[in-house]
């Protein structure tokens, strides 16, 4: 299936955000979902992979996305703020798993995109 988009809409660091001392730097980020198929779509999980400038990698799986599971239908959009908290700069990656109304397993890639400590 095509036109599962996914649009990286900011990536922002955010030091008032709370992180551990072992990762103090937080990121928020804005993600936009749209369906421009033409099957309804309901966005069943995601994975993300937050490699570090310094090797360390962390993989991000489940279901949903910050606790829903958004039915996404033709021309539809889901829209959503996060955050991430690292210790050095990183590269993200990942893909957003979905099910059509006819029970196809579907998914889309997440733009990369990098956190950039200042």
């Amino acid at each position: 299936m095509t036109g599962w988009k996914v649009n990286v809409d900011e990536v922002r660091f955010l030091p008032e955000l709370e992180a551990p001392a072992e990762k103090p730097y937080p990121f928020l980020y804005a993600i936009t979902i749209t369906n421009e198929s033409d099957e309804t779509v309901t966005l069943r999980g995601r994975k993300w992979v937050v490699r570090e400038d310094s090797g360390d990698t962390v993989v991000v799986e489940g279901e949903g996305v910050v606790g829903e599971m958004p039915v996404l239908e033709k021309g539809s959009h889901f829209s959503y703020n996060s955050y991430h908290v690292v210790a050095d700069s990183a590269t993200v990656v990942g893909a957003y798993f979905g099910e059509t109304d006819g029970g196809e397993q579907v998914f889309t890639r997440i733009p990369e995109f990098r956190l950039m400590v200042p």
